[in-house]
């Protein structure tokens, strides 16, 4: 049984915070800031054990602040799917106004575990993970997450199982602008496409694909038209279930393969899988909202 999701104490190193109070013209010169971890699901491991150790963000001055970790452990990536989200910090009062970036800083103490077998898990040399910027509103908060997807973030598996890197893969969302989308695929449509499961719990049910472009057919990882996320497919008890969570507000076209998408070739060239997508349709995600999106045979003809 996963552990379950616990929320570890945040010490601020460094912080340079602006003290609480009014500018010259009586707005507030400080907002705050919240962050979480999650993780977009991935099917061909039973755990990824990465080493977080702090969180720095490039402020509006500047100025870096500095937030340092001490987890027990290595947080296990694949316990934060669906939805399930680490707190990093939690209402940190930080000078309003445009930050450039924030990275996650990651430790050398990372593994994957696949099969009951754990190895080690590479890193680059450059220990920080770096997303794109955002905004603290003055007198106001915003709360955002770094989605680590971690089925585009390693690589080499498939032709070498003893290695195993990891070239990180991040999103920054902003938790207020993003919804979900889940649904079902009926065991009719798995069987179709995969073949008889010999024991549907325990069997690769396939993914579904949520491309961004409407216009283009949908494709692997690596390709021109590269998916936003990947999410698999897990026994529900009579077929198949999913959910992709932190989609930004739009429309997107979602669609169902149960081919194998690896991300990189044995010479670290993405890799151009043949893969076939069924059912395909327009799905309009909301704030704050789940929209279905279900599969079936008759969908999928």
């Amino acid at each position: 049984m996963k552990r379950s999701i616990q929320i570890f104490a945040v010490s601020a190193l460094a912080a340079g915070i602006a003290a609480c109070g009014g500018s010259s013209d009586g707005g507030s010169s400080t907002g705050s800031v919240s962050v979480g971890l999650t993780d977009a699901p991935i099917d061909n491991a039973d755990a990824v054990n990465i080493e977080v150790e702090a969180l720095v963000l490039q402020a509006p001055d500047g100025e870096r602040l500095r937030y340092e970790f001490d987890f027990p452990q290595p947080l296990n990536l694949l316990e934060l799917q669906g939805g399930a989200v680490e707190a990093l910090i939690q209402d940190e009062e930080v000078p309003a106004g445009e930050y450039n970036w924030m990275r996650l800083e990651v430790g050398t103490n990372n593994t994957i575990e696949i099969d009951g077998a754990v190895y080690d898990l590479t890193t680059p040399s450059a220990r920080g993970i770096q997303t794109s910027g955002f905004v603290v509103p003055a007198g106001g908060e915003v709360a955002l997450t770094i989605d680590f997807d971690v089925r585009k973030s390693i690589v080499n598996p498939q032709n070498n199982p003893d290695v195993y890197k990891l070239k990180p893969v991040v999103r920054l969302v902003d938790d207020s602008t993003v919804g979900t989308i889940s649904g079902t695929v009926t065991s009719e449509l798995i069987t179709e496409q995969c073949g008889a499961p010999a024991v549907m719990e325990e069997s690769f049910l396939g993914n579904v694909y949520v491309h961004e472009n409407l216009e283009a057919e949908p494709d692997d990882i690596g390709s021109a038209n590269e998916p936003l996320v990947v999410v698999p497919v897990t026994y529900d008890g009579t077929g198949g279930e999913y959910t992709a969570a932190f989609i930004p507000a739009d429309t997107y076209k979602v669609s169902y393969s149960c081919g194998d998408d690896f991300v990189e070739t044995a010479d670290g060239q993405p890799a151009n899988d043949d893969l076939t997508f069924v059912g395909a349709q327009e799905v309009t995600v909301f704030e704050g909202e789940t929209s279905t999106a279900d599969f079936d045979t008759q969908v999928a003809q």
